[in-house]
Parts: C-alpha cells; structure tokens; sequence
C-alpha cells in the first residue's frame, strides 16, 4: 500500500500519454472522457494515500525525494493533454483562449508567489512572496487553484455533451459527476486549504520569527 500513491501519480502520466495519442487516432470523446475522469480520480487521491500510507522514516526510496515535482508533472501532462484534446476535437476557439491565456497568467503567478518559474512551494526562493506575505501568497495559490478546477469541470462537463452518449446517458453521468466531486470536496477539505507540507513549515516559522 506504500507504494499506492507513487502508482496513482506515474498512471496519471500514463493516463495523459493515452489522451494524446486518441486525438490523432480518431476515438470516440466519451472515451477520451473517462480516460480524463480516471486521471482526476487519481489525482484526487494519490495524496491522501501518500498520507495514510507513509513509508518508515529508514525506509523511505531515493526517488520519493521529487514527489512532490513528479506529482506536478503528472498534473500538468494531464491537464495540457486534456486541453489539447479539447481544442483539436471539441472546441478550437475555446481551447485557443485557453491555451492563451491560463498557462501565462499561472506562470507569472508562480514567479511573483515562488520567486521562481515552474515553482513549487516546497522550493520557494527565499526572496519569494511565500516567505514575504505567506498569507498573501496562500491566498493567491488557492484562488489560483480554484480557477484551474473550474476550468478542468468547464472542459469535463463540455467533452460530456459533445460526446456520442445518449441525452439520458449524459443526464445521469452528471448528476453522478457532481455528487462525486462534493464527495471529494468535502472529503478532501484539509488537502484543499493546504498548499503543501513544507509551505505550512514555513508559515510556522514566520509566525515564530514574528514572535
């Protein structure tokens, strides 16, 4: 079961190589669709696994070193191929719009929050807003956050209703769709309002420097 979390991850990157190759392989959206739904799923819980099954602090693998960055990895091969099977096989404009405009807008983000591109709060620059204003970055991270899940369920539910399901068929995956994801938004309130481990680290220190 340790190692539950590790797979999650590597199969979401899995996950994001099969979406790309249905796109110039002519599959069906719905099965794009569940592809895609699959990899959330995955993502919704890899990092309650990584918590509720642990390694020994002796017996913890070299490679877990990076999980956090392979996690984010995983997270944007899925979401920029999901995009791009959105904007190739569903809507061309919307996709553009969105391949325009978030990857920058989060890339800008991410240097005024990390103090650097790509950045991760485990590896802030010290110079960085997170250790600056860590209310402030926290803020910025999870509205940010927010503005990413909203676009991911816009993109889901329009790959739904494009797909070659029956109107009954969409009707009920939605109602089950929305039913799981107030599941895990409730179930994984604490991971939602956490930016991540080390970042809490760094706010207790803050708040002990203050002090």
């Amino acid at each position: 079961m340790r190692y539950l979390a590790d797979i999650l991850t590597f199969s979401r990157m899995g996950l994001s190589v099969a979406l790309l190759v249905m796109i110039f392989t002519d599959a069906p959206i719905h099965a794009a669709f569940i592809v895609y739904m699959i990899g959330e799923i995955t993502d919704a819980l890899d990092g309650t696994c990584a918590t509720h099954f642990p390694f020994p602090k002796n017996k913890i693998p070299r490679y877990r070193k990076y999980a956090a960055k392979y996690d984010m990895l995983a997270d944007g091969m899925l979401a920029f191929a999901v995009v791009l099977f959105f904007t190739i096989r569903v809507s061309l404009i919307t996709g553009i719009i969105l391949f325009a405009t978030y990857p920058l807008i989060s890339t800008i983000l991410e240097f005024i929050v990390y103090g650097k591109f790509l950045g991760h709060p485990d590896d802030c620059t010290k110079t960085s807003l997170m250790h600056r204003n860590f209310k402030l970055a926290k803020t910025i991270v999870l509205a940010r956050r927010n503005v990413y899940l909203a676009i991911m369920f816009m993109i889901a539910v329009w790959m739904l209703y494009a797909s070659e399901w029956s109107l009954l068929t969409k009707n009920i995956i939605m109602g089950i769709g929305i039913a799981g994801s107030l599941f895990f938004w409730i179930f994984l309130s604490t991971r939602r309002h956490n930016i991540s481990r080390d970042a809490i680290d760094i706010e207790k220190e803050l708040s002990k420097s203050k002090k």
